[in-house]
C-alpha cells in the first residue's frame, strides 16, 4: 500500500532539492516519460534499480544485453520515445556493442546508461573493467561521462539533448560509486533543456525546389524513415498528389508512403519492387525526403540499374551530414521533413494551384505495379519442398491484420519479405537495416510489442538468426509479450549458401545448420509452438495464434534451393587461384 501511494507523489521540478543521485537519476528519467528499461540486473546500478517500480519504470530482464538495445530501439522507432538501456558495468555494457551500432546506423534516439569501474579503483583492471567510453565513442553520437555526483542530472539531460537533436544513441557513463551520496539539484522538465526542432529550412532553396518541380515532367518521390519520424508522411502523400508524382519508400522503409495509394510504387533497395525501380530511373526530378539515399539501397537490383544519373536531385533530410553524401544532388534543404514538406507545399499551391492531371503517367504506373504483383504470385506459387519461401511469406502477409508491426531480420528471406511487405500506415516495419546484423528481429518485435500493447506483432526470422534469438522466447513468456516469431527454417544460412552456390561450384562450409524443432523448444520455453510443412497451414495457424494473444514460435521449413540473389554482387568475384595445391578451386577449372 505504501508503495502504491508513492507511485503517486510527483516530485516538483524547478527548485533544488537534496537528493541521491540515484533519485536524480530516476526523475530525470521520469520526467523523459520513460516507462520501461532494457538490461540485466547488475549490482553496478541497483542502488537506482531499487527506485524503478516506485518511480513507475518497469525493468525487462532480458537473457542476452545486445536483445536489450535492440528492444530499445524498436520502441522508438514504434512510440517515438527514446529508449533506454542498461547492464552491469564491463561484460554487461559491451555485450551491447552490437545492437547499439545497429540503432546508430539506424538515426535511433537511445540512451544508454553504462555503469563503470569505480572512481577509486579506474585503471587498476579490476573486476568487470572496461573502457566503454572508448569502446563506444565511433558507435554513438555521444559519449557523456559524468565527473561528479552532482552532474549526475545535468549529465543525463545532455544525453537526452543530444541523442533526439542529433538522432542516435547516447552513452551516459557513470562511474558505479557515483550512483551513492547525496547533491542539491533541481528536476527540470524536458522543455527546459531540450528541442530538436529543426524547421522547414532556408526559405531560398525551398523556392528553387519548388521551380525545378514545377517544371519537372517525371518528378519521382522517394519517402523515407526521416518522414515517418517527423510523422511527415501525410505531407508527402499532398505532394504526390498534387504532381501526380509516383512516390516510392526507402530501402527497407516500407511504411513511409501508404502502400494502397494509387501513386505508391513500393521499396526501392535489394529485393524491392521493380515497378518502383522502372519509374525512378525515368525521373528528370528525384526529391528524396527524410532519407540519406544510403549507398547499399541504391545499388541495382535484378540486373536494373535503375538510380538515375542525370536526375536533378532535391534532398530533405534533418542532419547536414546526410545531404550529398551519396548523390550529388541539385537542392539541399536542411530540415525537418514534416515541417519543409508543407513549405514545400504551400508554395508549390502559389506557382501551381491545381494540381497535375498526367492520366498517362498514371495509367503506366498503374500498369507497372500490376505486372509486378502478378510477377510476386507466380514466383511464389512456384512449387518448393517444402514450401517455397515466397508463398511463405504470401500466406503470412495475407493472414496478419493490416496494422500488424512487422519486424524483419536480415537473411535470404528476411530480405526476400522486402517485396511482399506493404503497410498503409507508418510506424509498422521495423528492419535491421544497413547494418544488417542477424538477431535483431525478435527482440525488435519485443520492443514494437512494448510500444504498442493491442497491436498484432509479428517476427521474420531465420533460421539462422533464431539461433541468435531464440533464448528470448523465455523473456516474452515471463513478461507476457504476445509477439510471434516466424522462422522461416530452411535449415542453412541460405544467404551464404547462395554465395557458395553462384560463386564457390557448390561447395558448402559452414552454412548448413542441423537444429531442434523449434516449435518443441518453444512450447518447453512456455510459448505457443507450431511446426508448419505445407502453405495452407499458416493462415489458420496465424489466426489461432492471433486470438490466443501469447507468444508463439511458428517453424516454418521452407525450401533450402529457392534462393534470392547474392546480397552483395557489387563486393564479391569469381575465386582465383595460383598455387598449385588450390587450382582445382579456381573458376576456370570447376567452371569446365
Amino acid at each position: 500500500m505504501a508503495q502504491k501511494e508513492a507511485v503517486k507523489q510527483k516530485v516538483v521540478t524547478g527548485q533544488k532539492m537534496k537528493m541521491t543521485p540515484s533519485e536524480a537519476i530516476v526523475e530525470t528519467l521520469v520526467q523523459e516519460n520513460v516507462k520501461e528499461i532494457y538490461g540485466i540486473v547488475g549490482s553496478a546500478f541497483m542502488d537506482m534499480l531499487d527506485l524503478f517500480p516506485t518511480a513507475g519504470i518497469r525493468f525487462i530482464p532480458v537473457r542476452h544485453e545486445q536483445s536489450a538495445a535492440h528492444m530499445a530501439d524498436a520502441f522508438t522507432r514504434v512510440s517515438g520515445t527514446a529508449g533506454v538501456v542498461i547492464g552491469q558495468n564491463g561484460p554487461g555494457i559491451t555485450n551491447m556493442v552490437t545492437s547499439v551500432a545497429a540503432a546508430y546506423q539506424a538515426h535511433t534516439p537511445m540512451v544508454v546508461i553504462s555503469p563503470s569501474a569505480g572512481t577509486p579503483t579506474i585503471g587498476w583492471d579490476g573486476f568487470q573493467e572496461a573502457d566503454q567510453v572508448s569502446i563506444f565513442k565511433s558507435i554513438t553520437k555521444e559519449t557523456v561521462r559524468v565527473t561528479h555526483t552532482s552532474r549526475v542530472a545535468d549529465c543525463l539531460r545532455t544525453a537526452f539533448r543530444i541523442a533526439y537533436a542529433e538522432r542516435g544513441p547516447v552513452l551516459y557513463d557513470i562511474p558505479r560509486d557515483l550512483f551513492y551520496g547525496e547533491l542539491e539539484d533541481q528536476i527540470l522538465e524536458p522543455h527546459q533543456y531540450r528541442t530538436d526542432a529543426r524547421g522547414s529550412g532556408d526559405p531560398a532553396l525551398i523556392q528553387k525546389a519548388v521551380e525545378l518541380l514545377k517544371d519537372a515532367k517525371n518528378p519521382v518521390i522517394i519517402s523515407g524513415r526521416g518522414a515517418v519520424d517527423a510523422d511527415g508522411v501525410e505531407t508527402v502523400v499532398k505532394i504526390s498528389e498534387h504532381l501526380s508524382a509516383p512516390a516510392a519508400v526507402s530501402y527497407m522503409h516500407n511504411d513511409a508512403f501508404p502502400a494502397d495509394h494509387p501513386l505508391a510504387v513500393g521499396p526501392i533497395g535489394y529485393m524491392g519492387s521493380k515497378a518502383a525501380m522502372n519509374t525512378i530511373k525515368d525521373a528528370d526530378v528525384l526529391i528524396a525526403i527524410g532519407t540519406r539515399l544510403s549507398v547499399f539501397g541504391t545499388l541495382p537490383c535484378y540486373d536494373i540499374d535503375y538510380f538515375p544519373k542525370n536526375s536533378k536531385i532535391i534532398q530533405v533530410d534533418i542532419n547536414p551530414r546526410n545531404i550529398a553524401r551519396t548523390h550529388p544532388i541539385e537542392v539541399g534543404i536542411i530540415g525537418d521533413a514534416k515541417a519543409a514538406g508543407e513549405e514545400l507545399y504551400k508554395q508549390l499551391l502559389k506557382v501551381q494551384p491545381e494540381p497535375s492531371k498526367n492520366t498517362e503517367r498514371m495509367a503506366e504506373i498503374a500498369k507497372r505495379k500490376e505486372a509486378w504483383e502478378q510477377e510476386l504470385v507466380d514466383l511464389a506459387m512456384e512449387p518448393g519442398n517444402p514450401i517455397n519461401p515466397r508463398r511463405a511469406l504470401l500466406e503470412l502477409t495475407r493472414a496478419l491484420p493490416e496494422n500488424t508491426i512487422i519486424s524483419t531480420d536480415i537473411g535470404n528471406v528476411s530480405s526476400t519479405a522486402n517485396a511482399y511487405l506493404k503497410f498503409n500506415q507508418t510506424r509498422r516495419h521495423i528492419a535491421a537495416l544497413t547494418f544488417g546484423n542477424t538477431g535483431f528481429a525478435y527482440p525488435a518485435a519485443m520492443g514494437a510489442q512494448l510500444a504498442e500493447p493491442d497491436t498484432p506483432v509479428a517476427a521474420i526470422i531465420g533460421d539462422g538468426a533464431w539461433g541468435m534469438s531464440l533464448h528470448e522466447v523465455s523473456t516474452a513468456v515471463e513478461q507476457n509479450i504476445p509477439v510471434i516469431a516466424c522462422v522461416f527454417n530452411n535449415k542453412s544460412w541460405a544467404a551464404e549458401k547462395k554465395n557458395q552456390v553462384d560463386y564457390y561450384d557448390n561447395r558448402f562450409i559452414g552454412s548448413d545448420i542441423e537444429a531442434p524443432d523449434f516449435a518443441e523448444v518453444a512450447k518447453s520455453m512456455g510459448a505457443l509452438g507450431y511446426t508448419i510443412n505445407k502453405p495452407e497451414e499458416i493462415g489458420p495457424v496465424v489466426k489461432e495464434v492471433l486470438e490466443k494473444r501469447k507468444p508463439a514460435v511458428l517453424n516454418i521449413y521452407v525450401d533450402g534451393t529457392q534462393l534470392a540473389p547474392p546480397f552483395r554482387r557489387d563486393a564479391l568475384k569469381m575465386p582465383t587461384r595460383f598455387l598449385d595445391k588450390y587450382k582445382h578451386l579456381d573458376h576456370e577449372n570447376w567452371k569446365k
